[in-house]
């Protein structure tokens, strides 16, 4: 089951969660083509290609239009995501004169604004809502169309179960999801069991007949508009389920996907990171032969936690099919007037780390998120392991550096081949914490350095080496691969809360 857990991560660490959504987007549309071929959908073949067109066509159009006039760069992965989203949301037009005008301008208005809310509803260059829902949600209010959500056929099922699953696998949040599920599943099978129907379809409709999951996969967790931290995401989901399930008319405007979503994406904001983030590049300097430190210089201050990560968009002309918004942990402290990312460098090096590469002092680039949950315990009396391997040294250099970190009980066990390939040193030193290191190639470590010699590191040896692992909170980072054999080692050396921070998608 590891095995096959590690060749799935593996296989999607080679797609960015913007890219994979696209991708599982662009088969469903081809699926939902297919499904009208064999008569499985009624809306005709010739509405639904025109439909797609108008939908990816215009967005496209408008965001780099938009995007011309604002003088930015446009992202046109994020305008195709935009363009199929719209595209199940809106019914496809019949081509018949006497309804096609009016529906076609409906969905023409908010592909449109949808475009223009990323830049217009933005505060500080960051969009507050889904720009999808915002047009879809204005489109509405003109009278000239309105959102159907048609994605929730019971025949696109098929497909749409399994490009959902991938789609919260790989972005993490099936908590966030199934919380989201539950609540509203509960809130519609209790009404429609008021209204007189049956255990069995009460359930089983709303899953098949509303548009659930096709929300939930695709919308409520869109990465940028999501509050940083898991607790706050729960609680947005169960918020955001309430406001979807539970009919409500307020001055004639009822309750709606769209408007539960703008709802929730307004809620999110007001905790989040509400400025945008510019970064002034000052330098980089190798940590290791295959790693490297980048230092900006923020133009305003940037709130984080220790061992959280950010979310850079860097732009590049030839793709590579890893997109160009990237995630990198954050190595400075919170208190540091500088900001510093940990990347590794080791070849392959995709198309967005060499911008990162090629940056000359005084550019900017743009951060357009700051998350995660790997961070420290409130209660600074906890003893600590951190476990990284190679690269996942990173936040833990955070960490390390913070202003607390010196009143805590922090063992270090850092894997890496070999000594020269040891990141942070400067950092891990100054820290006072317990360094202990488990070279690959037998090598000796740095002085302030435990040597934990080439041992294969499992349950026996990890409570050989920190005999009170039990007792203390375990934090693992470093590739899926890794995680996943060093969380088993470290819980079957009796941790029992393990928390973990899996490099993927780099």
């Amino acid at each position: 089951m590891i095995a096959i857990k590690a060749r799935v991560d593996a296989w999607l660490g080679h797609f960015t969660m913007y890219r994979l959504i696209l991708w599982v987007l662009g088969v469903l549309a081809v699926y939902s083509l297919v499904l009208n071929a064999l008569g499985w959908l009624t809306f005709g073949l010739p509405e639904m290609l025109v439909h797609l067109v108008l939908c990816l066509g215009l967005t496209y159009a408008s965001n780099r239009l938009v995007a011309m006039l604002f003088q930015v760069r446009p992202h046109s992965e994020s305008s195709l995501i935009t363009g199929l989203l719209l595209y199940f949301l809106f019914w496809p037009t019949e081509l018949v004169p006497s309804v096609q005008v009016l529906d076609l301008a409906g969905v023409a208005v908010a592909c449109v604004l949808a475009s223009a809310t990323k830049y217009v509803l933005a505060f500080r260059g960051r969009h507050i809502f889904n720009p999808a829902a915002a047009g879809a949600f204005i489109a509405g209010l003109t009278g000239l169309n309105i959102a159907t959500w048609w994605a929730a056929t019971p025949a696109m099922l098929w497909l749409l179960v399994p490009g959902v699953l991938l789609v919260l696998y790989r972005t993490l949040k099936v908590l966030m999801a199934c919380t989201f599920l539950v609540v509203a599943v509960s809130v519609v099978c209790v009404l429609l069991l008021r209204g007189g129907m049956t255990f069995g379809p009460a359930v089983w409709q709303p899953i098949a007949q509303q548009p659930l999951l096709f929300f939930v996969g695709f919308m409520l967790t869109e990465p940028l508009t999501l509050p940083p931290r898991r607790w706050q995401q729960v609680a947005l989901a169960a918020v955001v389920a309430l406001l979807f399930a539970v009919p409500y008319n307020v001055a004639g405007v009822a309750n709606s996907p769209e408007l539960a979503l703008l709802i929730g994406n307004l809620l999110a904001f007001l905790v989040g990171q509400r400025g945008g983030i510019v970064l002034t590049f000052k330098g980089s300097r190798p940590l290791t032969p295959f790693t490297a430190e980048f230092r900006f210089e923020p133009r305003r201050p940037v709130r984080f936690l220790p061992g959280q990560f950010m979310e850079l968009n860097l732009p590049h002309s030839r793709s590579d099919g890893k997109g160009r918004r990237r995630v990198f942990s954050i190595t400075s402290a919170p208190d540091s007037p500088e900001m510093t990312f940990g990347v590794g460098t080791a070849e392959p090096v995709s198309a967005a780390k060499r911008v990162l590469l090629a940056l000359e002092p005084g550019q900017c680039v743009h951060g357009t998120a700051v998350g995660g949950d790997f961070v420290l315990p409130p209660d600074a009396g906890k003893p600590l392991l951190f476990i990284a391997a190679g690269i996942g040294i990173a936040p833990f250099l955070s960490q390390l550096a913070a202003g607390d970190s010196a009143r805590r009980d922090i063992i270090v066990l850092y894997l890496a081949p070999s000594a020269a390939e040891l990141a942070g040193c400067d950092v891990l030193e100054a820290s006072g914490a317990r360094v202990i290191a488990r070279l690959s190639d037998g090598s000796l470590p740095p002085s302030f350095m435990h040597d934990a010699g080439r041992s294969r590191i499992d349950g026996d040896s990890l409570r050989a080496l920190i005999p009170d692992v039990a007792e203390r909170d375990v934090y693992v980072s470093g590739s899926p691969a890794n995680v996943d054999a060093l969380r088993s080692a470290a819980r079957h050396a009796g941790a029992r809360r393990i928390h973990v921070d899996a490099f993927a998608g780099y």
